[in-house]
């Protein structure tokens, strides 16, 4: 079989060394916001090019504290994507917001920021752009929408570690950015976990409040808060693999450039990539309106494929109150009966992706 996705190889690559990382942790007698944790928020300012990092227990959570210390209310929108993860839809609605949403690109299924023109901005407050298998939105027009209509700007990051926009790294644009390390992410700990980044220091204080029930030095509640903080365990994993990540990144950028240089573009869609963007191919999607039957046999010679976000969030049934219907975001709604996800991880053998290559050129009706 030739996974999707397969952590347990470079676990049995890495285990010696994430065994003693996990030793020396339990040894230090501090399980929770401790040394590896400002460790792994201090390496990520760096890798990000911001001010602050704030360790949080998952990318969902990091979106729900975004919002919180930004000021979003009940009622209030928050613009975003229908062809994303539920989570981005459901951490607007855990902070009793309301997700408004707008349609994509068709090269590249990002934010289409021109469309955000056509919005009703009456009661937003927030842009929650989310940077889709591995590529970034377009931010330069974006952050000047953004700052001609006073809305705040959170990073969707979940995918996008190691992207980069006219050389700046994902996650250094928004007023906070959210990043997930949930196993099969480009930086994936073992287990969940989540980081906001900032340049803003109020806002760093805030964040650290609300990870932590709203205390700040004491066990006083300043604010309502939450219990949300990146273990000591998974901090610890993810310092050991930033080692790792350059190394990790180049393969992952190696496998995708030998599958579109040798998938026949001409009989299905490939992924998109403007010259001004580094792509750090978290997920490797084509598309092709026959989808379900390319799925069907590559799974038939042992080849795991993924359908990512098949129903656009706006087509969900715990959205339908939000008053969309079928057709009125139709660029996410057609991608989402195409997109079909290839296998693409660091440890997948060149052999392998020949035989992906091979499967699927063989697979599609001529």
């Amino acid at each position: 079989m030739i996974p999707l996705f397969d952590y347990q190889r470079q676990w049995r690559e890495r285990q010696s060394e994430i065994l003693t990382t996990i030793q020396r942790v339990l040894a230090s007698g501090q399980l929770i916001l401790g040394a590896e944790g400002r460790a792994f928020e201090s390496a990520m300012s760096s890798l990000i090019g911001v001010e602050h990092c704030v360790g949080v227990n998952s990318g969902t959570d990091a979106l729900v504290l975004a919002l919180r210390v930004l000021g979003i209310q009940p009622g209030d929108g928050v613009i975003t994507v229908p062809n994303t993860a539920v989570p981005t839809a459901a951490a607007i609605r855990l902070c009793g917001a309301r997700p408004v949403f707008v349609d994509v690109d068709p090269d590249t299924l990002l934010m289409d920021v021109e469309r955000l023109k056509e919005i009703d901005l009456k009661g937003c407050k927030a842009i929650i752009p989310v940077h889709l298998h591995g590529l970034m939105v377009d931010m330069d027009p974006l952050m000047a929408f953004a700052r001609s209509r006073g809305l705040f700007v959170i990073e969707d990051c979940a995918q996008s570690f190691g992207s980069f926009y006219k050389g700046r790294a994902a996650g250094s644009f928004g007023d906070v950015s959210c990043f997930s390390f949930y196993p099969t992410k480009n930086l994936g700990a073992y287990g969940d976990g989540g980081l906001c980044a900032t340049d803003n220091a109020d806002l760093a204080k805030a964040l650290k409040r609300q990870r932590m029930y709203g205390f700040d030095e004491t066990p006083i509640a300043q604010v309502d808060g939450l219990n949300s903080r990146l273990d000591e365990l998974q901090a610890g994993i993810l310092n050991l693999k930033l080692k790792y990540f350059d190394g990790d990144m180049q393969r992952r950028q190696s496998l995708a450039q030998r599958y579109l240089q040798k998938l026949d573009g001409r009989r299905m869609q490939l992924p998109h990539q403007p010259e001004d963007r580094t792509h750090s191919w978290h997920i490797f999607a084509i598309r092709s309106p026959f989808r379900q039957e390319l799925k069907e046999k590559l799974a038939a010679r042992g080849i795991v494929t993924g359908v990512h976000y098949p129903v656009p969030l706006h087509r969900m049934p715990a959205y339908q109150d939000l008053g969309y219907t079928a057709g009125d975001l139709p660029v996410a709604e057609k991608a989402a009966s195409e997109l079909l996800s290839l296998p693409l991880f660091p440890e997948l053998t060149q052999d392998e992706q020949d035989a992906v290559i091979e499967a699927l050129h063989e697979a599609l009706p001529r």
